[in-house]
C-alpha cells in the first residue's frame, strides 16, 4: 500500500473499541515502517458499545461527571469526538510522539460528507479493511449517538447534515 494513502472506515454497526483498536494499530505500524498513516472514520454516531443499555449508559455518565468544568479532566459528549478519545486510549498518546503524531492523523466525522459518500472514493483514499472486526450486531447494544444525548447533547446538530 502507497505510505500517502489515506485508509476509510465506516463506523456503522461496528463495535466501538473493535474499531478503536484496529485503527490505532494500523496507525501506529505505519509509523513504525516509517510511513504515515492517515485515516479518516465516518459515520461516528452509529458506531455501537455493546452491553445492556442502563450499564452502559451509567458508565458513560460517570466518566462524564467526573470533569470540573473548568479544570477537568474533560470527557467528551459529541460521538466524534467520543470516538477519537476512545482511539487516543489505545495510543502511547502521553509516552512518545509516535502516539501524538498517529492522533494527528486521525479524522472522525460525524455522517458522511459528499466527497466521500458512494462506492467511488477521491484519489489516495481507500476503504480500510474491517474482516477482522465486522461481527453480528450483539443482543444488547447502544448506539454512540444515543449516548450523546443521555450526556445531553442536542442531537439535531448531527442529525440535519
Amino acid at each position: 500500500m502507497d505510505n500517502s494513502s489515506t485508509l476509510v472506515y465506516d463506523a456503522s454497526d461496528k463495535v466501538l473499541g473493535r474499531l478503536a483498536s484496529h485503527v490505532a494499530s494500523e496507525m501506529l505500524t505505519a509509523r513504525k515502517n516509517g510511513g504515515q498513516q492517515r485515516v479518516i472514520i465516518l459515520n461516528a454516531e452509529n458506531a455501537i458499545v455493546s452491553g445492556p443499555r442502563k450499564r452502559v449508559l451509567g458508565d458513560y455518565r460517570a466518566k462524564y461527571k467526573l470533569n470540573h468544568a473548568r479544570k477537568g479532566p474533560f470527557f467528551p459528549r459529541m460521538p466524534d469526538q467520543i470516538l477519537k478519545r476512545t482511539v487516543r486510549g489505545m495510543l502511547p498518546y502521553q509516552k512518545n510522539s509516535s502516539g501524538r503524531n498517529s492522533l494527528r492523523d486521525l479524522r472522525v466525522m460525524i455522517g458522511t460528507p459528499s466527497n466521500l459518500s458512494g462506492e467511488e472514493l477521491p484519489d489516495g483514499h481507500s476503504w480500510g479493511d474491517t474482516a477482522g472486526i465486522d461481527r453480528p450486531l450483539p443482543l444488547k447494544f447502544v448506539r454512540l449517538g444515543e449516548i450523546s444525548s443521555a450526556l445531553g447533547v442536542d442531537s439535531t446538530r448531527w442529525e440535519a447534515e
